[in-house]
């Protein structure tokens, strides 16, 4: 879906930012990457991106609360695709008034420079399954080396987008709210929104750490032979999604953005991709062929003992195809950080 104008990518050095950046770029789209460079690693992104599409890509760099830049920035693109963010609940409880300043504030400005156009563009927002707080109120059962609802139906299908919403912690509070700041938007001044509420998303360019992208974190600690910290039992379930299943999401939302507008999605792996953090160090010591070793520490605050995704809307609205099995993907992922040496240039 190529067009004149640019597409910006706010944090499109970040790790899906890069992803969907690349995917832009390769359909013959002009990109601008708009991204303060803050996260450790993420120019060399950057730097990928370049020495792929050269001229394609073009980088500012730049806060998001730099609002005259943020304002020039979006007053060339065509679609705004909003990444960037601060994107981990434990910064979040150490600095809540940092998280809310990139996470809240800066979807305002944001939303105000689209607004302030004399033709509104579509902007597509990262938000997060944290929208629905701890779920403590879903009774679970421990099954094996995972948590699973007692509800049959609720274990089959996920959580909906109709659960209500209960934010917790001030990442919960600054990405919850600018969600619904996205949506009314759309509701309000007639800006073509859309919302995907994410759950874990893992694969190539991601440098995970212990707070955010436990997936890659877990992976990057057992290439380099480190233990991993497991924060309460490891029994703890997520749905996971592949990158690049994240980014056709985002594609697909664009290209039917007069269709979807002012919708809010579920975006995960769904009960079919559904493990638990043990479960996942198993499947990477079978893909390494040795053990790891693990440490336990007290359970996080706000932490979801099991969130999956009901992604039936996601699937039904948007034409997406069934999600690449996690297995798989895991094997990608070391496959990817094994030849481009992550694990040692993380861990250094």
């Amino acid at each position: 879906m190529a067009q004149d104008r640019p597409a910006l990518v706010t944090g499109g050095a970040g790790f899906i930012g890069a992803n969907l950046a690349n995917r832009l770029a390769a359909e013959g789209q002009d990109v601008i990457v708009y991204d303060s460079l803050a996260r450790p690693g993420v120019e060399l992104n950057l730097d990928w991106l370049r020495a792929r599409h050269g001229a394609r890509i073009r980088a500012v760099i730049a806060d998001i609360n730099d609002e005259a830049t943020l304002r020039r920035a979006v007053a060339e693109a065509g679609v705004v695709f909003h990444f960037a963010a601060q994107v981990a609940v434990t910064t979040s409880m150490q600095a809540p008034l940092a998280d809310f300043t990139t996470n809240l504030r800066g979807t305002f400005a944001l939303l105000e420079a689209v607004r302030l156009r004399p033709e509104p563009v579509p902007v597509l927002f990262a938000s997060t399954n944290k929208v629905y707080g701890d779920l403590a109120d879903i009774a679970l059962e421990r099954v094996g080396e995972a948590y699973v609802p007692a509800d049959a139906a609720l274990r089959a299908r996920g959580i909906p987008e109709t659960r209500r919403l209960d934010f917790h912690t001030p990442y919960g509070c600054s990405k919850g709210a600018a969600d619904q700041y996205v949506l009314d938007y759309a509701r309000s001044f007639g800006i073509p929104t859309a919302v995907f509420r994410m759950s874990c998303i893992y694969g190539p360019r991601q440098r995970g750490t212990e707070d955010q992208g436990w997936v890659a974190h877990f992976l990057l600690r057992a290439l380099a032979r480190r233990p991993i910290s497991l924060y309460g039992d490891g029994c703890q379930v997520r749905d996971v999604l592949f990158v690049e299943d994240a980014v056709a999401a985002y594609l697909a939302a664009w290209r039917r953005i007069g269709e979807v507008s002012g919708t809010a999605f579920n975006l995960g792996g769904g009960p079919a991709n559904a493990v638990s953090l043990l479960q996942v160090i198993r499947v990477i010591e079978e893909i390494l062929g040795r053990r790891i070793e693990v440490q336990h520490g007290a359970w996080r605050a706000g932490d979801q003992r099991y969130y999956v995704s009901d992604t039936g809307l996601a699937r039904e609205r948007l034409g997406l195809p069934e999600p690449k099995p996690w297995r798989e993907g895991l094997r990608a992922l070391a496959d990817w950080m094994q030849q481009e040496r992550v694990a040692a240039e993380a861990i250094s």
